[in-house]
């Protein structure tokens, strides 16, 4: 099957894209690598009438230091930040996580700004993003608005842009020697989503921590009590009865299987912090 008919443009900057935005009649899609989007106009699951590529904008595809926050581009791929091409995420966790993503081909395409738009539960960034307390850059015509990850994804696909929006950037907090953190995700195969996914953050100079479990039916979640256990016993707080206690009250409705994954994650990334 082929994607429905629908108007292709490359606006040149992104106060063009905003404009165009603004400006579209019927359904207006914003395609950064086009990983997602992709197959979703090919399975005719989404059929726009305007699609806008932002994926060769220059000012999307840039890494910057600011306000105390490293601001990534909505346009920088994963492969960009897997091979260390910015300073500022060379040797951390986003390096780290961003070899996992998928294969080599989707990373050469597939943007930070794209995944997090797109939503889906089992995706790395979504959860990395929850994780060490991420913002989110949103763009329109009104300009620039910012949005704390958990208020960003509503659910499942579903996010707090409103027509006329897209994803600028995304501020993530950089790196201290006193940052400890830990990420694990079970794949059937290399390559394929997750079913379960456990990330840490710890910084002890900045005094924020969190352990978020992914892959769930929707939003990640905050594991708040195994977070203050960890923050305040450190390896101590890493024991089959906290890690049990955490995983039931954050999936209650999961049966005996899937929990069983859940807590095998969590274990594995929490016995990284060490």
């Amino acid at each position: 099957m082929k994607a429905v008919a629908f108007n292709y443009s490359a606006p040149t900057s992104l106060a063009a894209v905003c404009s165009s935005l603004a400006q579209a009649t019927g359904v207006a899609k914003v395609m950064g690598g086009s990983q997602s989007l992709g197959p979703m106009l090919n399975l005719r699951l989404v059929r726009p009438d305007a699609v806008f590529d932002i994926s060769g904008l220059a000012e999307l595809q840039r890494v910057s230091t600011q306000g105390g926050h490293v601001r990534i581009g909505a346009a920088v791929t994963h492969a960009q930040i897997e091979d260390g091409v910015f300073d500022e995420l060379r040797g951390g966790m986003l390096q780290s996580v961003a070899r996992s993503i998928a294969y080599r081909a989707v990373r050469n395409r597939g943007t930070m700004g794209g995944s997090l738009a797109h939503a889906d539960p089992a995706a790395d960034w979504v959860v990395v993003c929850a994780a060490v307390g991420a913002q989110i850059v949103i763009a329109s015509t009104a300009g620039e608005r910012v949005l704390p990850m958990d208020a960003f994804m509503l659910g499942a696909y579903t996010t707090a842009l409103a027509e006329g929006e897209l994803i600028a950037a995304v501020l993530v907090p950089p790196h201290t020697p006193q940052t400890r953190w830990g990420y694990q995700k079970l794949c059937r195969k290399t390559g394929e989503f997750s079913e379960a996914t456990c990330a840490a953050w710890f910084d002890a100079s900045t005094r924020f921590g969190r352990v978020v479990l992914g892959a769930l039916d929707g939003a990640p979640r905050v594991l708040q009590g195994l977070t203050r256990e960890v923050a305040t016993r450190g390896p101590a707080a890493i024991n089959d009865g906290a890690i049990d206690a955490a995983v039931a009250e954050a999936v209650p409705d999961k049966d005996a299987i899937d929990r069983q994954r859940y807590r095998v994650v969590v274990r594995r990334c929490l016995e990284q912090l060490c």
